[in-house]
């Protein structure tokens, strides 16, 4: 059997996890399979996509890509026609399918930290982690609400009206990140308050976060923000998004070749992910 190719593009892409990840989960199946990243700038897409990509394997996509490249693939699965976002391509018989499994890896990451999507749901935030967390909470039946900055109303409002429109059940509102109020039982931070290199900031206060039964932070770098540290302080479950971008890359796989794996070995790569980030990034 013949070696298989893949790739992760964005632009700039320098300080990405996914070679590190993707090549584990290779190992762990036994596939016969390489992965590198490229940096394409978004006027030469169209023209990379035609002379190289479309002759892989399959490919991971990040930003500024996850948009701009669905007018070139044949098919898209119907989760990522919903979201009008891809971020995973599979190259089978000479079409290429997008699918986006970040969705996958946000639920997955949950469970594996045991937080049930059940009570009060508040998300922090209203950009595009938030659109694909909240579209999942939505699907599940499950009311939320989005928390956001003043400047934000407008974005945060439109976002419901999205929601509402491709969930029509949907239960979503949206307030004033300031003005949180009352006991939150999963509190989600979307936001990249806490991100490095501003590893000390919080997206809420300490008070408020007092009050939340369960954290989960988006950001995996630092491997704990200072948001899951205070929870984990408090005694509330909290994990941050290293989980999330592992098992998204697990959804991948399952794409490409019906790969399944041991959570444990997943957990462990979520450590050694950490570790590696780390190293590389001497952050």
């Amino acid at each position: 059997m013949s070696t298989k190719h893949y790739a992760v593009i964005g632009h700039p892409i320098g300080h990405t996890m996914s070679p590190f990840i993707h090549k584990r989960l290779f190992e762990l199946a036994g596939a016969d399979a390489d992965y590198t990243y490229l940096d394409i700038a978004p006027e030469t897409l169209a023209e990379k996509y035609q002379n190289h990509l479309r002759h892989l394997d399959g490919f991971n996509i990040t930003i500024p890509h996850k948009e701009a490249v669905i007018p070139l693939l044949d098919a898209l699965d119907d989760k990522a026609k919903m979201y009008g976002s891809v971020n995973t391509v599979a190259l089978k018989d000479g079409k290429a399918t997008g699918y986006t499994t970040d969705p996958d890896g946000f639920i997955k990451a949950l469970e594996a930290a045991g937080i049930d999507l059940d009570g009060r749901i508040m998300i922090l935030g209203c950009g595009g982690v938030a659109r694909t967390m909240a579209y999942e909470i939505a699907l599940r039946g499950k009311p939320f609400e989005f928390a956001v900055r003043r400047e934000s109303v407008g974005r945060a409002g439109l976002l419901c009206l999205d929601v509402t429109r491709k969930v029509p059940d949907a239960q979503v509102s949206f307030g004033l990140i300031d003005q949180i109020i009352g006991t939150v039982d999963v509190l989600i931070n979307a936001t990249p308050v806490g991100m490095y290199p501003h590893i000390d900031e919080q997206p809420i206060h300490n008070c408020a976060i007092g009050r939340c039964g369960a954290v989960y932070d988006a950001i995996y770098n630092p491997l704990e923000t200072a948001l899951v540290k205070r929870a984990k302080a408090n005694g509330s479950k909290a994990a941050g998004g290293m989980s999330m971008l592992v098992w998204q890359a697990v959804a991948a796989h399952q794409i490409w070749d019906g790969s399944q794996y041991d959570p444990k070995d997943i957990e462990q790569l979520v450590q050694d992910a950490a570790e590696e980030m780390n190293r590389q990034f001497s952050n």
